[in-house]
């Protein structure tokens, strides 16, 4: 396969996880803007949120243009235990579409065990296969040592730092009620061998209409640090309901050739109702 069909269905695939990377909130940030975070324990925050729930389940069509490229799966199938402790288990599986399989055969998985209680990360795996390249990474995370273990060596992290797939959850607790437009908050999370920092800037409100129905929602755009994960060549904007879910509705992503969207088309077992839904 030429390397610039590479380039496009990798960015296809990648659009939907670069949701992911706009989440963690420093826990006085939270604070000062949700008011939901508890007096914590000796050791460990508490955190009150109703955005979800085990047996949550979100689906996503990745499209480029007219064309659906792969579909994306995020869901909550269980609880687990991690060092004692209750977790919600995360899930996120990305593949290609039958069509895409014969130009980039991908079938990728990323897991997270967040604690119930005060939704960090204990435990992350991902599963990457994408044509002939494959990777396995784990990481163990000690919040009371504030250190991570991974398949590749041991590194410091700050205070309940999260993940690339338990900070998308954890920003869905996030109370954005009080922020106004252009206003910016700054992020971190921890992949591979490092905590990486990013600022989301707050666009508004708006109401669009997707496969799975017509929602209010909140507009963010992550600003990506260079080297990071999910460094873009241009802008990438996210949509989540405006209510209590905070539910996931649409990506865009600019790339020097285009533009891409992932789309929600059917969600399930949401903790309530989703006051944002219009029709």
């Amino acid at each position: 396969m030429s390397s610039n069909r590479r380039m496009i269905m990798k960015l296809l695939i990648y659009s939907c996880l670069v949701a992911l990377q706009i989440s963690f909130v420093f826990p006085e940030v939270m604070a000062q803007k949700t008011g939901s975070e508890a007096t914590p324990t000796a050791r460990f925050r508490s955190i009150e949120q109703n955005a979800f729930d085990v047996g949550e389940q979100l689906i996503f069509d990745v499209n480029y243009g007219f064309i659906t490229a792969g579909q994306a799966r995020m869901s909550i199938p269980r609880y687990s235990w991690q060092k004692g402790r209750k977790c919600y288990h995360l899930q996120f599986l990305v593949k290609s579409t039958s069509f895409f399989d014969n130009l980039y055969h991908v079938r990728d998985r990323y897991e997270s065990h967040i604690d119930a209680e005060g939704l960090f990360p204990w435990k992350f795996t991902q599963r990457i296969r994408e044509g002939g390249y494959k990777r396995d990474f784990r990481a163990r995370f000690d919040h009371e040592k504030e250190r991570a273990y991974t398949s590749e060596g041991e590194y410091p992290l700050p205070p309940f730092t999260q993940d690339v797939l338990s900070a998308f959850y954890y920003m869905r607790t996030y109370d954005y009620r009080g922020m106004r437009k252009g206003q910016k908050v700054t992020l971190q999370n921890f992949y591979k061998d490092t905590t990486y920092t990013l600022t989301v800037v707050y666009h508004g409100k708006e109401t669009i209409e997707v496969e799975a129905g017509t929602f209010r929602t909140l507009v963010l755009e992550p600003v990506m640090e260079e080297g990071g994960l999910f460094k873009a060549s241009g802008r990438i904007l996210l949509w989540i309901t405006d209510d209590e879910r905070k539910i996931p509705v649409q990506v865009d992503a600019e790339i020097p050739i285009g533009s891409i969207t992932s789309e929600l088309t059917e969600y399930k077992g949401i903790k309530g109702p989703i006051r944002a839904r219009i029709e």
